[in-house]
């Protein structure tokens, strides 16, 4: 199974799965070995589709850093982090988990969108 890694020390994302602030984006850092790449993709593909079935999906853009980079980060718009909750729940979900890469990380953490005058909507 994946290693994963809390982004923030402080606030886990069971913590954040408990919070009901509307819409959230879920940000994911992915650390994949060169040699591991073409199956991870397969793997996120797979796992992409079972969200896009899920109620409260809206979107979601996989990013990979330049010059040869094993790093990857995914973020996935949600209606609220309970339907991600219920998706990330789901036994199909959970199996999928199971057949990541042994040698990846993965760091998921909830995030909402912050209004700054002049820079930022919310």
């Amino acid at each position: 199974m994946v290693k994963i890694v809390e982004m923030d020390e402080n606030v886990t994302l069971k913590t954040q799965l408990e919070q009901d602030v509307g819409s959230v984006i879920l940000v994911n850092k992915f650390t994949v070995k060169l040699e591991d790449i073409d199956q991870f993709l397969k793997l996120f593909a797979t796992t992409t589709e079972m969200f896009k079935q899920q109620p409260g999906f809206i979107s979601a853009q996989l990013h990979r850093g330049i010059g040869g980079s094993g790093t990857f980060f995914n973020y996935v718009v949600w209606e609220s982090a309970e339907h991600f909750k219920q998706a990330f729940n789901k036994p199909q979900f959970r199996s999928s988990m199971t057949d990541l890469l042994p040698n990846a990380i993965m760091s998921p953490h909830l995030f909402k969108k912050v209004a700054v005058p002049g820079i930022c909507v919310d």
